[in-house]
């Protein structure tokens, strides 16, 4: 058998001293508090014993074996405040069969991926077991957060959450690049509740977000002291699905190419000298699409902008407003249609140039709460969902 003096670390609860092995595997040890007995109402020492049993509880694993540990539990009646109650321990919960770092060991086995009925295979327990000690680590580790306020850089996003549930909205920490929450919805109504009970959203200074007319006017609304930034990304890819419109009116035959497709969509410094000059070839071959090419190019470069000064923001503002009424005045409807969305986004568009944060933060967070999903093959309850997200991408 085991030495005992070599397992008076293994047992890791404070207070725990080993007294004999009485068991090999499952390791079974019979241990004693040394801790001093005291009420645990009103911390008076003055106790007397009414009933004494031997209690039996799992402990974490020793190696592959299983571990248990025996002891001795008493009942006793303080004789200051004239109360009952049963002995406590460290590490042990009142009325549990298992301590807490066994629970520890499980909840960890569940949550590197080990689905329920694996685990509770493994230790002979039950899966609902499982995914309640598992809800319970979760909710702890939450609490560590409980203190956190809302962010100054917040970022709005929408992601699929269930086809009954539909969207659900994340709220991005863009400072510290983290999710803040998660609330079911995208709509003010579905998103009221949420953010009323939010009573520290008056410090968020600044509010990036898509080109979205609803999260727009709920940051006006819930954020009074924030400055709405659009988000680059989107609205650069507006740009080009705008564009793409335009050419499939113009060569609906080209647009199907491939290789075409890949040399419009990058931005031109990125080409090769090879590839310039075939897409040159290209754009003269068709009449106009060369000069609306140009256009889109010029007006990416100038949104793709970012870390200006404010008087360099002065003199590039113009340049956008003319490139806006230009749009308008074009005979295609995509353009025209691109050229109203810039005109209603101005000045939100004009603030990134003074910016340098996005929302690709918030669309990296999604990637990861995806793989949390995937890995739980879905989920039906939002709460869940939302405990899990908190505390994994927090």
């Amino acid at each position: 058998m085991p030495d005992v003096h070599k397992l008076e670390g293994i047992v890791n609860l404070k207070g725990f001293h080993v007294e004999k092995v009485l068991r090999s595997n499952p390791l079974i040890l019979q241990v004693v508090l040394d801790k001093e007995r005291s009420c645990p109402y009103c911390q008076k020492k003055r106790l007397r014993l009414k009933d004494t049993w031997v209690r039996q509880v799992r402990h974490e694993s020793f190696g592959v074996r299983d571990c248990y540990l025996r002891f001795k539990s008493h009942k006793f009646q303080c004789l200051s405040c004239k109360r009952y109650f049963n002995q406590r321990f460290p590490g042990i919960l009142p009325r549990y069969r298992v301590t807490e770092a066994f629970r520890k060991e499980v909840s960890l086995q569940h949550h590197y991926g080990i689905d329920r009925q694996k685990v509770a295979s493994q230790y002979g327990l039950g899966w609902a077991t499982i995914e309640r000690w598992y809800q319970n680590s979760l909710r702890l580790k939450l609490q560590e957060y409980s203190a956190r306020s809302f962010p100054r850089v917040l970022g709005i996003d929408e992601h699929f959450f269930t086809r009954k549930k539909g969207y659900a909205t994340t709220f991005a920490d863009l400072v510290h690049n983290r999710v803040y929450d998660v609330a079911l919805g995208r709509s003010e109504t579905s998103l009221k509740g949420f953010l009323t009970k939010t009573t520290d959203r008056y410090r968020t200074q600044a509010v990036v977000m898509d080109l979205s007319e609803t999260y727009r006017m709920i940051a006006k609304k819930y954020f009074p002291n924030a400055m709405i930034i659009a988000d680059r990304f989107h609205v650069i890819r507006l740009v080009n699905h705008q564009f793409m419109q335009t050419w499939k009116q113009l060569d609906p035959i080209g647009r199907k190419n491939r290789g075409l497709l890949s040399l419009m969509r990058r931005h031109h410094h990125k080409l090769s000298t090879d590839q310039k000059r075939k897409l040159r070839s290209y754009l003269r071959s068709v009449a106009g699409l060369e000069i609306i090419y140009d256009f889109k190019q010029s007006l990416c470069k100038l949104l793709t902008l970012k870390t200006r000064t404010k008087k360099q923001c002065k003199k590039l503002i113009p340049q956008f407003l003319k490139m806006i009424d230009q749009l308008k005045e074009t005979p295609f409807e995509s353009l025209r249609s691109l050229g109203k969305t810039l005109d209603r986004w101005k000045e939100e568009i004009v603030r990134m140039w003074r910016f340098r944060k996005t929302n690709s933060i918030t669309e990296g967070l999604h990637n990861k709460m995806e793989v949390i999903s995937r890995r739980s093959y879905g989920f039906r309850n939002f709460q869940n969902y939302r405990l899990r997200v908190k505390v994994l991408c927090a």
